[in-house]
């Protein structure tokens, strides 16, 4: 039996990183990132806007390391770095999955040079560094409200009664 045909576009940093400099994506090239511990609809339905604002969609992923670093409870990650990139390329408006162990993606953003930076919820996008870095080279920052109130943090809660 051959692998999940999605398994394929999840790349290491520096294959995506490579893929993305020699053209193989078409632009407008939309980047992302966050943790997707357990995938909601709240996730699927602000990956699916982020990907109608271009042609690619590359969702970065924080490794394990970097979840246990941002404080979201001893327990998380709930699941495995490659098992949440697998469900998130499993989505077929996603283009492209990888990974980032730094506390932001601005490292990897600066790598990947995207036209649009996305991310969900209330940020002040222009309060954020990753801002700052892909104005630099033209692209723009843009922050998609929830449209499903939705959260990891409050389904770990409610598995464990809390």
């Amino acid at each position: 039996m051959s692998a999940a045909r999605f398994e394929s576009k999840v790349l290491s940093r520096d294959e995506c990183v490579a893929a993305i400099a020699s053209g193989r994506f078409p632009r407008p090239l939309v980047f992302t990132n966050g943790v997707f511990d357990i995938l909601h609809r709240g996730h699927a339905t602000y990956l699916d806007q982020a990907a109608q604002l271009g042609a690619t969609l590359v969702v970065a992923v924080n490794t394990d390391e970097s979840v246990r670093r941002l404080g979201k409870g001893d327990e998380r990650p709930l699941n495995r770095m490659e098992d949440r990139a697998a469900l998130l390329a499993a989505l077929g408006f996603v283009t492209v999955v990888t990974s980032f162990h730094e506390d932001t993606p601005e490292a990897l953003i600066g790598e990947l040079k995207p036209d649009l930076i996305v991310k969900g919820g209330d940020y002040d996008m222009e309060k954020l560094p990753e801002t700052a870095l892909v104005k630099t080279w033209g692209g723009r920052a843009v922050a998609i409200p929830f449209e499903f109130e939705r959260s990891t943090t409050a389904l770990v809660k409610k598995i464990q009664g809390a």
